[in-house]
């Protein structure tokens, strides 16, 4: 009555096997992409060469560094530098022996950025305000770290252009920062998060960039990092030693470098803090929801296959 059976049995079999044989043969795939498609290891860039400019690898100069990532950021960039420098003044009154430089990156701006930004040293003065220009867009990464590799801080800040954290919460990440201690090797990471606020921006957005961020957060939780729920805030305060670490075996250069940034901390078993910060949005963001997000799927996928198939390998660097 049932003959049929055991030839479905066969199929059902036989389709589990070509399925099996499907997933090797597409995972191979992806992992032999992923490796061939892989950059070497970045070298420090040009205005970070010794004897050119500061260097991240000599001794610090200063107490604070802040790094300022700018592309096309005229409108935004001069309420960002007026609340930072402010602030950052009238610390030093309070505090002479604190000492701090702001380093604005220019990151291949097609308006006056550079513009707005050689104001302030002007204003300021070179010594505690300097502005790198890149000739290309390198993307946000790309333009930390050439900030970072210029430093001269005990301590470095990223910071973006817009001053959607306010700038006085830096006092918050610092704290985090030194509740870390002691630093094994120098070595600490404090992350602004904006995680106590989701809830509230969940109401505000759509169903679909709410799906869209879910399941970016599930894959950097699956893929890379587990232990910080927002790895995207750029607000991060990382000490000299960690920032030297990190940013000299960084790879991704445009919007899931903070990903890998922390996944190579992780690696590096560098601690991490994560502060809640005041958060703002702020119009005029260069963030293309779909696209951008599957840029940064894409990213973390590599990220994680990369260091796997042995295509990046992370490697101890040294101080002069």
């Amino acid at each position: 009555k049932y003959t049929w059976l055991p030839l479905v049995a066969q199929l059902g079999k036989l389709l589990i096997k070509c399925s099996a044989i499907f997933l090797i043969s597409f995972s191979s795939q992806i992992c032999a992409i992923a490796h061939v498609t892989a950059k070497t290891m970045p070298h420090e860039d040009a205005e970070c060469r010794k004897g050119s400019a500061p260097n991240i690898r000599d001794p610090a100069t200063r107490e604070l560094s802040v790094v300022v990532p700018s592309y096309n950021e005229e409108d935004r960039l001069p309420l960002m530098m007026d609340e930072a420098l402010d602030y950052l003044e009238k610390r030093q009154k309070r505090d002479p022996s604190f000492t701090y430089e702001v380093i604005v990156v220019n990151d291949g701006s097609k308006d006056q950025t550079a513009k707005v930004a050689k104001e302030y040293c002007k204003k300021y003065g070179s010594d505690k305000v300097r502005v790198i220009s890149l000739e290309k867009n390198r993307g946000k990464g790309g333009a930390v770290r050439t900030g970072v590799f210029s430093s001269r801080g005990k301590k470095i800040l990223m910071a973006d252009a817009d001053g959607a954290t306010k700038f006085a919460d830096i006092e918050k990440v610092e704290e985090g920062l030194k509740n870390l201690q002691p630093w094994p090797k120098e070595m600490a990471i404090s992350c602004g998060s904006r995680a106590h606020l989701e809830k509230d921006s969940i109401a505000k957005r759509s169903y679909f960039r709410t799906l869209l961020m879910y399941g970016f957060h599930f894959l950097v939780w699956f893929l890379c990092v587990k232990e910080i729920r927002d790895t995207q805030c750029g607000f991060k305060l990382l000490t000299r030693e960690a920032a030297l670490q990190t940013f000299s075996n960084l790879h991704i250069e445009r919007w899931a470098f903070d990903v890998e940034l922390l996944y190579i901390a992780q690696r590096l078993k560098i601690p991490i803090a994560e502060v809640a910060v005041n958060w703002t949005e702020i119009e005029g963001s260069k963030l293309v929801p779909f696209w951008s997000w599957l840029q940064m799927g894409r990213d973390l996928l590599f990220i994680r296959l990369r260091y796997m198939t042995g295509a990046w390998k992370l490697e101890a660097k040294k101080c002069n």
